[in-house]
């Protein structure tokens, strides 16, 4: 959203802060393209209107097809400067004390003396941003509105011109006259609404004329301007709220949306009169985020609903205001208040709450299904003991942590089959069942007992996502005809239950086509198919797995972007992760290389999928956690949805790791029919769990896998998973988080290394396990990007960033152990480089790299995952390592002791190993000591962030172990 936040009048003369990691990744599109009403049509006004630009990392080439230019060069041409390589989260912890004054200067001695600063807000800047002249849009509307410009967003007159309403724009201090329109709306803007009277008066003007009343909707400072007419005080706040996710509830009815906001001033509510009531409030601070007369069309909102950039949920209110506009032109009086609690209403389906739950665990592991399902099923335990709700677990697998002793009540080492499944139920007679937390095997045992009324015999309700959802989601038919169903697109398909058919559908669809299996796991017996002899070979594989096959349309090359959906019984709904693969669409994503948050949509593309995951979640009528992965075509917004898991996955194991938010637990919570935004953030402790995550760093997620211990077994990856287990590292670059992950899966590779594998392009069309060091040798040779990106279709941003790598790997190569110098060393770290990787660079050996280092005290900074990017004051454990910072987010008292887990599951060294550091780290907790954890699995029970005081998310490697040990000095080390 950078180029719509830096061209938003809000943002008049401050110096702009951005901490997301995707910052000039997508380049700035087309200035001169404008849209038929003459509107700008990619930016919100004609300039940019901030000051300057400070980010932690730019990208500096611009990879998306509708970019014209990197963001580096337009802030140039715009004479905008920019500073990269601060450490924004540090700022942030500073900023969130209280918005200070500040400039950039360059080229004067640090300690000279500057002239003192004159504070913006002094200034009458709405003046400064609002037109100058009257402007008319769509003339031939149906209704006419006034927007009085303060600083308006060119979004707000799409909005207002796309529900067909005639737009007259005017300046700041235009005298207003009810007859010149039949609806009246006040803008955004920067600045202390204390300095705008003239709009006030205007205002106030309007209200106490009790002629003839006309609607007015105001945004932003329209809302103080609106407040403040009205009687109301407004404060300054020592922040503000400023972001893309900030959660509101609606006052009548409870529900919580996520909103775009940007404001340092808030509207005192305690000075709200008689006739005006509370219409949002924020949901973290409690701070008034709309006001709403009682009798009159009168109401503003703190938040911005025509978003650009953020959340599309409450743009709703631009509908709601042009028919109130109509009825009012009609003399047809409306309660706004009424319409908006109607259009909010939802009743819920709730079940009684249960005293005795019954859990289906996941059974033996198995490829697709592994320990995160330990995670997962440990979690919901976890909130049904919180509830004080009897849990009985069905799992047989003893190498698991919620199957020992004081996590459920009763464990039963039993199959999880229909027939075993019925017995306990018998036995024990609980009321409620939970199914989306054992993966594909509890969920298709739950179908089996639904379709043999096993629940209805013995009055057991399903809780959170009813069965006929699952069974929706999981049968293809009936999955494409509910998409379509709501004007959505899957890939074009069949489903048949022969060769045959299958062979007739490929002819109707085109080949090259997909193959899989439903109701199965990690993609097995799928594949593509590019003639009728490849397909009779998969389908007969493929129909000896499941009664039903389904033909794809092969997307093949186009992007795949996943995202991580919650919806409580309220129709609450957010999306807590979003996720996209490195490698395209041809890859499972359990194959595939996976970094979060996704790095190459513009903002348009993320909310553009994040709306229809949306919408797919409320059709369905999921109550709980859902995945949902799409193919994106990488030159347009074409997209298609894959497919919908209907119940915790490995993805939810990696997104709650990624982004620190406790996916099964919350998930658990609402099965029991508890809204989502009464669950505290179990991180901050102070905020609700209705919100979606801030990242303000990188996450990258590497399969690993043992072909090597088999013989004649394929080394090429594709549809159909192979991977025995999957890494997690982060970083605040991505290239300091890919190589983290590279040494995780393998501890004998030292990063991205260009000397393990030789040139291969046929490795490179058809990816294997070994693909990316394929594409590092391949880089190493002089391959361009635009070649590798033709045998790959791997993204060009990624493979910039991969060249980088290399890049360095011979810049490193032209120095030795003795005229290394700190800026060489200092920039290495930065983008992921080991000191053993630097040592093979320039021939000297890791601990005299190690030395080096310290001499130059090139030490790692700890950082924390909070969720909230720094803007909440939060007491979490959870760490990383990064060199691209300059402060510690903690203090470091000693006294712990460091565990070390046992890394990536591969096979002879599985959950049976995290079973152990979970139970080293209970047995040191009732010991009274406090302890460390280093683990990089995101699969694991080890790395939630409850299991340990600090949990650090890092290689386990004596470069970082012992750089760990040197910042915390523990009292001692365990090796688990």
């Amino acid at each position: 959203g950078y180029p719509e936040s830096l061209t938003d009048p809000s943002y008049h003369a401050q110096l702009l802060v951005l901490t997301y990691p995707l910052v000039g990744n997508y380049g700035v599109p087309d200035e001169t393209e404008r849209d038929e009403h003459g509107i700008s049509r990619w930016f919100e006004s004609e300039r940019i209107w901030a000051s300057a630009l400070i980010v932690g990392e730019v990208s500096t080439r611009a990879c998306h097809w509708r970019a014209k230019r990197s963001l580096g060069n337009w802030l140039s041409t715009h004479g905008i400067p920019g500073l990269c390589d601060i450490d924004t989260r540090s700022l942030t912890y500073r900023l969130r004390e209280g918005v200070t004054l500040g400039r950039i200067v360059q080229g004067v001695p640090p300690f000279d003396p500057l002239p003192p600063m004159a504070d913006p807000n002094s200034r009458n800047l709405v003046a400064e941003v609002s037109t100058k002249e009257t402007k008319i849009f769509n003339p031939n509307g149906e209704v006419t509105i006034v927007a009085v410009d303060c600083g308006l967003k060119y979004n707000q007159i799409r909005c207002l011109i796309k529900r067909n309403a005639k737009v007259i724009l005017v300046p700041w201090n235009h005298q207003l006259d009810t007859t010149e329109y039949d609806g009246l709306f006040i803008s955004n803007g920067p600045g202390d609404p204390e300095v705008c009277k003239n709009v006030v008066d205007n205002l106030r003007s309007i209200l106490q004329n009790k002629g003839k009343i006309k609607p007015i909707f105001g945004i932003c400072l329209g809302h103080q301007l609106l407040s403040t007419a009205a009687g109301c005080k407004t404060y300054k706040t020592k922040y503000g709220n400023r972001g893309h996710n900030l959660p509101c509830t609606h006052s009548g009815t409870g529900r919580c949306f996520m909103t775009s906001q940007n404001h340092g001033f808030a509207v005192d509510t305690d000075t709200l009169p008689e006739d005006w009531k509370v219409l949002f409030t924020n949901e973290n601070d409690k701070t008034n985020e709309g006001i709403i007369h009682k009798s009159e069309p009168y109401f503003s909102v703190q938040f911005h609903p025509e978003h650009t950039a953020g959340p599309t949920d409450l743009e709703c209110l631009f509908d709601i205001f042009i028919e109130a506009v109509k009825s009012f032109k009609q003399n047809v009086r409306c309660i706004i208040d009424d319409m908006i609690t109607k259009k909010f209403k939802f009743v819920p389906t709730i079940h009684e709450r249960p005293k005795k739950v019954l859990i289906l665990g996941s059974g033996g592991l198995s490829i697709g299904q592994a320990g995160e399902f330990d995670y997962s099923g440990s979690q919901g335990v976890k909130a049904m003991q919180e509830e004080k709700i009897q849990t009985v677990l069905i799992n047989p697998n003893i190498a698991t942590v919620q199957t020992s002793k004081g996590l459920a009540d009763k464990v039963y080492f039993l199959p999880i089959t229909p027939e075993y499944v019925e017995q306990v139920i018998k036995a024990e007679r609980p009321t409620g069942i939970l199914l989306t937390f054992g993966g594909q095997t509890a969920l298709n045992c739950g179908v089996e007992l639904q379709k043999s009324k096993i629940f209805e015999k013995y009055n057991v309700n399903v809780l959170g996502t009813p069965i006929q959802s699952i069974v929706d989601t999981e049968d293809r038919k009936i999955f494409a005809e509910k998409i379509n169903a709501i004007g959505e697109k899957v890939a074009p398909s069949a489903a048949v239950t022969s060769v045959d058919e299958a062979l007739a559908a490929a002819i109707q669809i085109g080949y090259p086509v997909m193959a899989r299996s439903a109701f199965s796991l990690g993609g097995l017996g799928s594949g593509f198919a590019n003639n009728e002899e490849e397909l009779r070979a998969l389908a007969h594989q493929a129909l000896s797995h499941s009664d039903q096959l389904i033909i794809d349309k092969s997307l093949k090359g186009w992007k795949e972007v996943e995202y991580e959906v919650v919806r409580d019984a309220y129709d609450n709904c957010i999306t807590v992760c979003n996720m996209e693969n490195v490698d395209p669409l041809g890859i499972h994503t359990g194959e595939s290389i996976v970094v979060a948050p996704s790095q190459t949509l513009s903002n348009r593309e993320y909310y553009m999928l994040r709306n229809t995951a949306i919408k797919v979640i409320r059709h369905f009528g999921i109550v709980g956690e859902c995945n949902i992965q799409y193919a994106l075509n990488p030159y347009s917004e074409e997209f298609y949805i894959i497919e919908v898991n209907a119940r915790l996955s490995r993805s939810s194991a990696l997104a709650s790791k990624a982004t620190g938010y406790p996916l099964a637990y919350v998930a658990a919570k609402l099965a029991l029919g508890i809204p989502l935004p009464v669950i505290k953030n179990s991180v901050t402790g102070v905020t609700t769990a209705c919100f979606e995550p801030s990242l303000d760093y990188c996450v990258v997620k590497i399969p690993r896998w043992d072909l090597a211990k088999f013989n004649r077994v394929s080394t090429k990856i594709g549809s159909s998973m192979k991977s025995v287990g999957e890494v997690m590292s982060i970083g605040r670059s991505f290239e300091e988080a890919f190589q983290k992950a590279l040494r995780m899966v393998d501890e004998n590779v030292n990063g991205f290394d260009p000397n393990i594998k030789k040139v291969n392009e046929n490795d490179l069309r058809e990816p294997t396990d070994k693909r990316m060091f394929v594409l590092a040798a391949a880089l190493k040779e002089g391959y361009s990007v635009e070649k590798l990106y033709e045998l790959t279709k791997i993204d060009r941003w990624f493979l910039e960033k991969f060249k980088n790598i290399i890049e360095y790997y011979k810049t490193l190569g032209a120095y030795d152990s003795g005229s290394v110098t700190f800026d060489i060393l200092k920039r290495a770290k930065k983008i992921g480089f080991s000191d053993k990787q630097i040592a093979a660079a320039i021939k000297s050996t890791e601990l005299a790299v190690r030395k080096l280092r310290e001499e130059y005290k090139i030490t790692p900074f700890v950082k924390q995952i909070d969720t909230v990017a720094a803007e909440w004051p939060a007491s979490t454990n959870y760490l990383y390592l990064t060199y691209n910072g300059n402060a510690h987010d903690l203090d470091f008292p000693g006294e712990y002791v460091m565990v070390l887990g046992s890394g990536v599951y591969r096979i002879g060294s599985s959950v049976e190993f995290d079973w152990c550091a979970v139970g080293c780290l209970r047995e040191l907790r009732n010991q009274g000591k406090n302890t460390i954890m280093v683990n990089y699995n995101p699969e694991t029970v080890s790395t939630d962030y409850d299991m340990s005081d600090r949990l650090y998310f890092e290689e386990i490697s004596f470069e970082v172990v012992m750089d760990i040990y040197n910042i915390e000095h523990p009292s001692g080390v365990i090796l688990s």
